[in-house]
């Protein structure tokens, strides 16, 4: 026998003959020979702190061979203590999915959201036609001062059945209800109403229905629940990840699915587009459907060139037959036709072709869309015979991070129409665009809807959009392809100061593409194609770290550019500034 091997049986026999020390055992046999532990090392070791406190209670001993009943697995935690409650969003609630309500997999899935915006604001408005609140007001331009508040109170209420934890629902109802109020004050009359005896104040109030469809899962296509589904009812799309040429919610049908573990997803959609309320902008459900018809088509590709970046294929037809419709909103101003150009009632029919991308090229972030809009226009704005459309549009926002610091650059091309009388229409409007870029609706210029004056009822740009399409509204107004287009390039920063406050700021020039329709439109010769320098801030507080409450504050200013000073130089004394100021303050249960 070797040396080691007689090492190594000695210290076997040892071991198993109980020579080996027990602290020996316990720490690892790391003690040296003939150390003597001390009373600190020998004391049991006491459990960390709250663990005595988080320990759960055991069950009930109730024998072997016995056990405990329990209605179905998704009470198992009642038997151990947690208990529910309807009013706390945050744990176990019964209104928020977290078990079922009727059967073993129908679900209650309630929200309520009360949205609540104050916004004092100013731009161009003109002294009406009949009377003016100033006497001496002898100009177009009248005094540019009003305020609006606004009340949005949500209702959101779902039915699911299925175990949507890993699968698509098999059936889902949903409703969504909103109750609006809202109130404005200008300083001119004629502003508010088509009647300038109603006054320069308006208080209205409105239910929209935004939501009311019926999703029905029809089959799985694999093991990983790639499926097809269909959706009919009031509902909510997007055409492009930024909204930029459709997105609402209206009434329609939607065939939808995914393919290749969600590489692909796919939209097959029709929907005849609802009337919005005047001043709310919501759905009203009890007025006529438009005839005004969308029909979508797309195609979304994962990780498409690269891994983390998605790209959209996208075609849409939009089929308008409003040419023989007299609408007057609300308000009692015409809508349609438009009070602008030959003021006649129009159809159309426009095809879009585009192409959308989102993700990131490492660092890079990047999200971007371009659209070719082609077709036919019945009656041309500014000509008797129909006119082609042929209009193009490409926008494009890239950020990259630096810790707690986001840095953006943005990009948005519309092209205008340099020849309203050659019966092509250049100019590139969208159906229903409701755009997240350059600030979005923080932006002065997105936000606010700034009337043309002087060239027919028609707004130079709509609320919340950025297109200075020259339609009567975005909401009731059909879209228009003879307008001057606009480009604009703009740099802005999300700053998150704190986990539950973000600073953003942004600054975007702008201008449009071509002004022959304006000066058309205001017989106005020279008008500037810069229409200026749109700077705004907002400051954004999360208090619980989450979106149940949300605080913004926002200010932004127009400093006129030499076009719009064009447009509106008589505006107060030659003041080149235009502002918005907006508190919002949402609470979301």
């Amino acid at each position: 026998m070797t040396v080691r091997g007689f090492i190594a049986g000695a210290t076997t026999a040892l071991l198993l003959a109980g020579f080996a020390s027990p602290l020996a055992a316990q720490d690892g046999g790391r003690k040296r020979p003939g150390d003597t532990p001390s009373a600190e090392e020998t004391r049991p070791a006491k459990p960390l702190p709250g663990a005595i406190k988080q320990r759960v209670k055991p069950p009930p001993d109730v024998g072997a061979g016995d056990f405990l009943p329990v209605p179905d697995r998704w009470r198992l935690v009642e038997a151990i203590g947690v208990m529910e409650s309807i009013f706390d969003p945050y744990n176990r609630n019964p209104l928020k999915g977290d078990r079922p309500v009727y059967g073993k997999d129908w679900f209650v899935n309630v929200a309520v959201i009360s949205d609540t915006v104050f916004e004092p604001r100013s731009f161009p408005i003109p002294v009406g036609v009949q009377t003016t609140n100033k006497p001496s007001s002898l100009n177009l331009f009248g005094d540019a001062d009003q305020w609006v508040f606004n009340e949005n109170l949500i209702l959101a209420l779902a039915l699911i059945k299925g175990d949507t934890a890993f699968r698509p629902p098999d059936v889902e109802f949903r409703l969504t209800p909103v109750l609006n109020f809202n109130r404005a004050m200008v300083e001119e009359e004629r502003i508010l109403y088509a009647d300038p005896t109603k006054g320069t104040a308006r208080s209205d109030h409105h239910v929209g229905l935004q939501e009311a469809f019926l999703d029905v899962h029809l089959r799985n296509v694999s093991p990983r629940y790639d499926f097809d589904s269909i959706r009919v009812g009031i509902q909510p799309f997007s055409s492009d990840f930024r909204g930029f040429l459709f997105q609402d919610n209206q009434l329609g049908v939607r065939l939808f699915g995914d393919r290749d573990n969600n590489i692909f997803q796919y939209n097959l959609a029709w929907f005849r587009r609802m009337e919005k309320d005047t001043n709310s902008g919501l759905n009203h459900a009890s007025k006529r459907l438009r005839k005004d018809d969308v029909f979508i088509a797309n195609l979304y590709w994962q990780d498409m060139p690269q891994l983390g970046f998605q790209s959209q294929v996208t075609a849409i037809y939009n089929r308008n037959r409003e040419g023989d419709d007299f609408f007057f909103n609300e308000n009692d101003f015409i809508e349609r036709p438009a009070s602008f150009g030959s003021e006649r009632g129009r159809n159309y029919d426009v095809g879009y072709i585009g192409y959308s991308g989102d993700g990131h090229f490492g660092r890079l972030n990047l999200t971007t869309s371009a659209y070719y809009a082609f077709g036919s226009d019945r009656n041309g704005v500014f000509s008797d015979t129909a006119s082609d459309i042929q209009a193009g549009f490409v926008a494009a926002e890239a950020s990259i991070d630096f810790d707690a610091f986001r840095l953006r650059g943005s990009l948005v091309y519309a092209s205008g129409d340099d020849d309203p009388y050659d019966n092509t229409a250049k100019g590139f409007d969208a159906i229903f665009e409701n755009p997240q870029i350059a600030g979005s609706d923080t932006s002065f210029w997105i936000r606010q809807a700034i009337p043309l004056i002087g060239g027919g009822g028609v707004a130079l740009s709509p609320r919340n959009g950025m297109l200075p399409s020259l339609r009567t509204s975005k909401e009731h107004g059909q879209s228009s392809f003879d307008n001057p287009g606009l480009h604009m390039i703009g740099v802005g920063f999300d700053w998150d100061i704190l986990p539950q406050l973000r600073l953003s700021g942004n600054a975007n020039y702008l201008e449009f593409d071509d002004t022959a329709v304006l000066e058309i439109a205001r017989n106005q010769s020279d008008i500037d194609r810069e229409i200026g320098t749109d700077l705004s801030a907002a400051l954004i507080w999360r208090p619980f770290f989450s979106q149940n409450v949300v605080v913004r504050l926002s200010a932004a200013a127009l400093f006129a550019g030499s076009g719009f000073r064009d447009l509106y130089d008589e505006q107060n004394g030659d003041d080149d500034v235009f502002y918005t100021l907006l508190g919002n303050l949402i609470l979301t249960y």
